[in-house]
């Protein structure tokens, strides 16, 4: 579950952010749209206390039944957590290899553990990453993705955050990460949170949509609804 209480964040005159009480309930997988400079990964980088609000808060809890964490006030909710949002996430100059073994470590995931969770990840990885002996650095923007989207999964997070993860990937390594996505969600229950500019994409694996502009929610829609796919299109005029 994540709980938004009058969450603000400003530049210079510009409001990023202005969101007065949200709360998107355990088990969702929210799609997130909105126009360039909408707002949406200044919101996540809120969420994620990579950025400090000029006010209000956060709560991040893995379910709807146990206490909720601040961000601000802890780090026990990074224990639940995970994200990737761009390749500086990444650590260039490491393999694959290294950089999934890095963070197994800092997660407490030990080498058998690993392999068995790299190895359901395997078809959307294909045979583009592992054993190419090549740094981060040196791979496509798409397999770069691949790497990062894998790496915010090892840890079997019970909220998961991924900003435009469809960027840069194929047209088949789409339709797996969103297979990959819905099936994860099914079997653990986790809160997942996704921001695209395709429409297409957040409507196939979302049970919930939000629109934000000017750094509000100005729209949320459950995917229940039979008329929400077309209000969303009709906002966007696709």
């Amino acid at each position: 579950m994540i709980q938004i209480s009058n969450l603000v964040k400003k530049f210079g005159e510009t409001v990023a952010v202005d969101i007065n009480e949200y709360t998107i309930p355990s088990g969702e997988i929210l799609g997130l749209v909105g126009n360039n400079g909408a707002g949406k990964t200044t919101l996540f980088r809120l969420l994620l206390d990579l950025l400090k609000p000029d006010s209000g808060s956060v709560l991040l809890s893995p379910s709807d039944e146990t206490a909720a964490v601040n961000p601000a006030e802890g780090e026990s909710w990074k224990m639940f957590t995970s994200t990737y949002m761009d390749e500086g996430f990444l650590i260039d100059f490491l393999t694959p290899e290294e950089y999934f073994g890095f963070i197994a470590r800092i997660n407490g995931i030990d080498d058998e553990t690993l392999h068995e969770r790299l190895e359901r990840f395997t078809p959307f990885m294909g045979d583009e990453i592992m054993g190419k002996g090549k740094y981060i650095r040196n791979y496509s923007a798409g397999n770069k993705q691949k790497v990062g989207i894998v790496s915010a999964l090892l840890n079997m997070p019970q909220i998961l955050i991924l900003d435009e993860p469809f960027n840069f990937l194929d047209p088949s390594s789409q339709n797996l990460l969103k297979k990959m996505l819905v099936d994860y969600n099914k079997e653990t229950g986790a809160t997942i949170l996704v921001s695209s500019h395709n429409i297409q994409h957040t409507t196939e694996i979302s049970t919930r949509f939000s629109v934000m502009e000017h750094g509000k929610i100005i729209m949320d829609l459950p995917n229940s609804d039979e008329s929400a796919v077309a209000k969303l299109e009709d906002y966007f005029k696709v």
